[in-house]
Order: structure tokens, then sequence, then C-alpha cells
């Protein structure tokens, strides 16, 4: 059986064709039954995102099936095949499981180590289990996904350090106070940046929040949203004493806080440090305030040099983790090989016995004088030469579990022998949708 992923993501193609491809996740149902009534497909799970449209697949005709699936994608959407045809990919055996196990760990992801992708794909799973277009492989293959990203989130770094401009800013005011726990922070503006940054400071321990804008109604409802205070515009300075942390982004064409007046706010809190971070453009503050004793001003460009060296940081910690990955990709195809291999040899030794009992039957109906202990004699004689016989096929098979080369001997095997294709599928609508976690 094959594991089978055909997709595109943001590395592949561009916003416009990802959204004429994307899934409704209120409507699943639909496109979920469809995928699994290919001929070639077995089990299916389609995870879509704003970065990805991916299906993960089992078939036992690989080529056949990446085949089918790309043909699905572009006409569910109504699409040309030829529109799609240079951005998908494919992926098939041990290929497929290290992309969905590298997809699961955010290794693929835009921003690397973001923990948003795992639920997704989590909830993609949820809507395959409810729909029950996922049976025995593809249940224990996104539980594997699911423990490996796991794994790797707890032996490595990689969700470590800011890698977003507002979070970044967060991170720095730990460095400058130790804590920000108890913390007053004012916010100039109410534009998006703004707001991020202000739900980054209460969820991180900031309990005072104040609000300014050059429209009140506007400063207002952000402040309500966090339960804070709105400040009108022209008297933002004269609250400045109370504020431990800053954070501007107005889009004003001058600076609205000069060198003077921060010096003058900073006598009045007893040279209590202040930190504040610009990130408007144009600068809504005077660089020279970063020269005055217990002041630390950061503007756009020193947020995102500490973005970057984050980010730096945590594709070191991608290094770790994909060891982790090739590390576990082995395990889960040894299990995927032996579903195959196992009952092979069952139906192979079956096979013989069968065999073996026939000729028996008719020898012993021939040979009616035969004596208990002769008969006994030539089952025994047969049996050892059965086992013999086998001993080098199972013992290859088995090894071959371990490598590329199972589904090769497995196919020789079942078409030399006339065997009936293995028994790993299950009746999905039937099956207990349990499975086993690592």
């Amino acid at each position: 059986m094959n594991i089978i992923v055909v997709g595109l993501s943001h590395k592949t193609a561009p916003v416009e064709i990802r959204e004429r491809v994307a899934f409704a996740p209120t409507a699943m149902e639909k496109p979920l039954n469809e995928l699994v009534a290919l001929p070639a497909v077995h089990e299916g799970v389609i995870v879509s995102t704003c970065n990805r449209v991916e299906f993960y697949a089992t078939s036992r005709d690989a080529e056949a099936a990446v085949a089918q699936l790309r043909r699905f994608m572009a006409s569910f959407h109504g699409i040309s095949p030829e529109e799609l045809e240079n951005h998908l990919y494919d992926y098939q055996g041990e290929d497929a499981i290290k992309h969905v196990f590298r997809v699961a760990a955010s290794l693929d992801s835009m921003v690397i180590g973001e923990p948003q992708i795992l639920g997704q794909i989590k909830t993609s799973y949820g809507y395959a289990s409810e729909f029950k277009t996922v049976g025995l492989i593809l249940n224990r293959f996104l539980h594997k996904a699911f423990s490996v990203a796991k794994r790797v989130r707890t032996e490595t770094n990689i969700a470590g350090n800011a890698v977003s401009v507002s979070f970044a800013a967060v991170e720095l005011a730990r460095k400058i106070f130790g804590s920000i726990d108890n913390k007053t922070v004012m916010i100039i503006g109410a534009g998006e940046m703004c707001e991020l940054a202000a739900r980054h400071f209460v969820n991180n321990g900031v309990t005072s929040v104040m609000v300014t804008n050059r429209t009140l109604e506007r400063a207002q409802k952000l402040a309500d949203e966090f339960q804070g205070r709105a400040v009108p515009f022209d008297d933002f300075a004269n609250h400045l004493a109370q504020v431990d942390i800053v954070m501007t982004s107005t889009g004003a064409p001058n600076y609205i806080l000069g060198h003077k007046k921060v010096e003058e706010v900073i006598r009045q809190r007893k040279n209590k440090p202040m930190f504040f971070i610009d990130i408007a453009v144009p600068r809504d503050i005077d660089p020279k305030v970063n020269d005055i004793a217990n002041i630390y001003l950061y503007d756009v460009d020193d947020l995102q040099g500490v973005v970057q060296a984050n980010l730096k940081e945590r594709h070191k910690e991608a290094k770790k983790a994909e060891a982790i990955i090739d590390q576990e990709i082995g395990q889960f195809y040894r299990w995927l090989g032996s579903l195959d291999v196992v009952p092979t040899i069952v139906s192979l030794r079956r096979k013989m016995e069968d065999i073996r009992q026939g000729e028996l039957t008719k020898t012993f109906s021939n040979l009616k004088d035969l004596g208990k202990k002769e008969r006994k004699a030539i089952e025994a004689l047969t049996s050892a030469i059965i086992n013999k016989v086998l001993h080098e096929p199972t013992a290859v098979l088995k090894q071959s579990q371990n490598d590329s080369s199972g589904d090769s001997y497995v196919d020789a095997v079942r078409a030399l022998f006339a065997l009936e294709p293995p028994q790993t599928e299950i009746d999905m609508t039937n099956s207990d949708q349990r499975s086993e976690t690592d």
C-alpha cells in the first residue's frame, strides 16, 4: 500500500491560484467522498489552508492515484488541468511520509516554527474521520505525524524566539524590565500592528493599557477590547509619566515626541526606565530620544534586525528537527511495509499448506494399507519440506520490511504464487476509527 501526497503551496503557487483551489472547511463532506470514490484511491484527507492545499491518500497503484488526484483538484474547482500543472507537486512512499512529517512540524511553513499548521492538519483529519474517509493506514500515519511534530517542539527550540515585529517588541520589553507583569503600556495609533502588539503585551503580563488615536472613537474601541483606557490624542503626552512601554505607529508626517518632552517625562518618573517602540514610517519619535539615560528606543529596522536574527536561530533548530524526522520516517515505513509483508507470508504458507493437505489426501486414498505410524511420518516429511522451501523466501520478505525493496518482493511473490491481495484495507463505513498513537 502506498501513501501519496498531491498538492500545491505558497512555494509553488501564488495566492490567486491557491484561493481558487481552496476547500471550504464547512463543506468538506462532498469533496472527501468524491476523493475516496476515485478508482485508485482508498483513503483520503484534504488539508486546505491559506498557504497550501494538499491531498493525503493511500493507493495500491500510485501512478494512477497521482494522475486521478491531479485531475480531481482541477475538475472539482472548474479549472483546466493545464492551468494547475506547473503548480502541483506529488510525493510517494518515503518521500510522502517525509513531506507530511515536515509540514506537521512546520518545517515547510512560510515562517518556520509557526504552530498553526499542526492544528490545521488535526482539523482536516477530524473532518476525514467524521466522514469516514480514513482507515487503518492514514489513521496511524497522521497520529504518527502529530507525535513527530510534538517531539520536534519538545526536543528543539524551533518555535522559540519572536519572528514577528509585534512579538519581538514583547521580547525586548522583557529583556529591559526583566518582567512585564504589572507594567503599563500606551498604544499610540490604532492600526492592525498596534492592535496585535497590544494583544501580545496583555497576553504576556501587562495589566494596564492606554490607547490614543487621532480618532477618539477608534481609540475607545481598541481600549475596550483590552479593558484599557482611551485618552485624547492632544493630551497623550501628559499621561506618559504613568507609562512604562510606549508603542507608536501614527503615520504622522513629523515627530510627535521630541527629546525635550521625553526628558521631562523621565524626570517625572524619577529615572525609572521607559521602552519606546516606534514602528511608524516616517518615524514618530525623534531618534535623539535614545540618548537620554534610562530611555530605550527601537524603530522598525531595529525590530526587523531582531526578527531576522531569531529566524536564523530557528533555521539552526530546523536542522535538529530534520534529523528527528529522518529517524521517525524509518520507523513508520517499516510498520507500513509490514502491512503487506506479514499477510503475504501468511498467505504463502496457507497456500503451501493447502497444497500439502490436498496431495496428502490423494496419496493416502491410494495407499489405504498405510498404518498410523507411516501416515504420521509422511505428514512430518511433507511439512518439513514445505518449511525448508519457504524458509529463505520468508526470511527475504521479513528483511525487505526494512528497505525500499519490500513492495517489489511482495508483488513478485504474489504474482508467482497467484496469491490474493493482502487484506490491509478495512471497511471504513463500519470500522472503529480509533488508532494507536505512537
